[in-house]
């Protein structure tokens, strides 16, 4: 946490201290979640089936069959929701610009009202949204930033999430079967690439999140590797069973 010097004039104890990591994470939270999402998946499926002891080529079929099926998943999930949601936002924002044109001066005084309960003088706060008022469009902007908590000009695009998020979960799927479509033929490579991913994909994390990349990197590892661990169990178990 930076801490101001109250000491050093206004200007720069501003530049030099008032600086802030991406919070909402950007572009990189989606994709790094997306990647370790396919790792993580197809990792345990691929090993869940060779605890069943099949043939090298059941394994690589599995892991292409996961990697597809995983990414065509995502991307119409995150295309449904992302869409559905702003939709809902878009409904909304009608609603609040039905109110501006239909009772212009009510949604002044609400303006008004909320800058008042933050702490502004009355009467500056009803001069501030009589002001901000004049131009529809920017009232539109205003309600929905002060009511809705949302930017109108900043929504969220169904197509970017869709593709943003096949192609993460495509890279991180791909990993497990990348050794076998390179010559491997034991599953122990495969394991260990994805183990590497995982510890990478989780330190890359630590760049959104307050912990230590070391230790966010290990936690991801351990919990993949556990899933890992128990989907071959089970793959033996079942595999077992059925034999």
């Amino acid at each position: 946490m930076a801490i101001i010097d109250i000491e050093a004039p206004l200007h720069e104890a501003h530049r030099d201290n008032h600086t802030h990591r991406d919070v909402n994470g950007g572009w990189l939270r989606p994709a790094v979640f997306g990647a370790m999402d396919g790792l993580v998946s197809n990792l345990a499926l691929m090993t869940g089936v060779a605890g069943g002891a099949v043939g090298q080529q059941a394994i690589v079929l599995t892991g292409l069959a996961g990697l597809a099926a995983g990414a065509f998943s995502m991307a119409a999930g995150e295309y449904t929701s992302v869409a559905s949601q702003r939709e809902l936002v878009e409904a909304e924002l009608d609603v609040e610009r039905v109110q501006l044109r239909k009772h212009p001066k009510d949604e002044e005084a609400e303006l008004a009202a909320l800058y008042a309960a933050r702490g502004v003088d009355a009467d500056l706060a009803r001069q501030v949204a009589a002001q901000l008022s004049r131009d529809p469009e920017q009232a539109l902007e205003i309600h929905a930033r002060e009511e809705l908590g949302i930017d109108p000009s900043d929504l969220p695009s169904p197509l970017v999430a869709a593709v943003s998020s096949f192609g993460s979960f495509a890279l991180g799927a791909l990993l497990p079967v990348l050794p076998y479509l390179l010559g491997a033929s034991a599953l122990w490579p495969a394991v260990l690439l994805a183990l590497f991913g995982l510890f990478a994909c989780g330190a890359v994390v630590a760049r959104v999140t307050a912990r230590t990349w070391w230790y966010s990197g290990l936690r991801q590892l351990a919990l993949g590797g556990a899933a890992a661990g128990v989907t071959y169990a089970l793959g033996s178990l079942f595999g077992t069973a059925v034999g």
